[in-house]
């Protein structure tokens, strides 16, 4: 069995997380295949979306803890090589979702813990069920925060209730956080994949350069002053008056008709 699985229509590339035995814990190997669907993802022009999902009852439990500690103890361990595991993994991993191009929805359903919860917080539209929650798992196992916590929390939450989830490591249910901002949407799972439908087909029938444009200066805001951010504004909004899809909505909104995005 395939543990992550992919398919694309209709402009929507589907990442589906395919072990739900063990709760779709990543293992390195898991890791890397969804770094490099991310990647290409981002260059395909046919790509308009990508949705990340699970199979089974929960999301994502985090890193599989079992298979990093069988690969550190099959090699000596030599200094900075944890720190290049975390940069080039899970790492490199949030910053794969938060650099695609592409918007990528997170469609949660139970559990999304450590890595799992990281992968939420830094996808651009988080839809889950009723019975889903979050968890920074860490301080559990007495680790340090990882997979870009600590810089996605407290810009997503604020200080101080990014400092009470990561010392407490407490779940965090669906409602609490669409009432933190941290999802979009908080449905019942009889209504979980049309309303993940509806956000998909949304985005894949949008203007996804002016949409890819608008997420990298909203990501990047919170690091700008005014000035930069402006600039990049300002820059931004000068490379989408060359995309076709700026003059159709011109075109479009003045003969009072429907848009027909292509994209670019």
């Amino acid at each position: 069995m395939n543990a992550i699985v992919n398919d694309s229509a209709n402009g929507v590339l589907t990442i589906t997380l395919n072990r739900p035995e063990a709760a779709n814990a990543l293992r390195p190997q898991d890791r890397d295949q969804l770094i490099a669907l991310l990647h290409n993802a981002d260059a395909d022009e046919l790509i308009r979306v990508v949705v990340l999902r699970a199979a089974g009852k929960h999301f994502c439990s985090g890193a599989d803890v079992a298979a990093l500690a069988k690969r550190r103890d099959a090699s000596p361990k030599r200094v900075l090589d944890p720190m290049r595991r975390i940069m080039t993994g899970a790492q490199r991993l949030v910053g794969s979702v938060l650099d695609c191009q592409k918007p990528v929805i997170a469609a949660v359903q139970g559990a999304a813990s450590g890595l799992g919860a990281h992968l939420a917080y830094a996808s651009d539209l988080v839809i889950a069920t009723e019975h889903a929650y979050f968890a920074e798992s860490f301080v559990k196992r007495g680790l340090v925060v990882d997979g870009g916590g600590c810089y996605l929390l407290p810009r997503r939450i604020g200080m101080q209730k990014a400092k009470e989830l990561a010392f407490f490591g407490e779940r965090l249910s669906a409602p609490d956080a669409l009432a933190l901002g941290l999802v979009n949407r908080v449905v019942p799972e009889s209504e979980f994949d049309s309303t993940v439908s509806d956000f998909a087909s949304r985005c894949a029938t949008g203007p996804t350069s002016a949409i890819a444009l608008t997420k990298r200066l909203l990501n990047d805001s919170p690091d700008c002053d005014r000035a930069g951010a402006f600039a990049a504004e300002a820059m931004a909004q000068e490379i989408q008056s060359h995309a076709h899809d700026s003059t159709e909505g011109v075109r479009a909104f003045v003969e009072r008709r429907p848009t027909q995005f292509t994209g670019w």
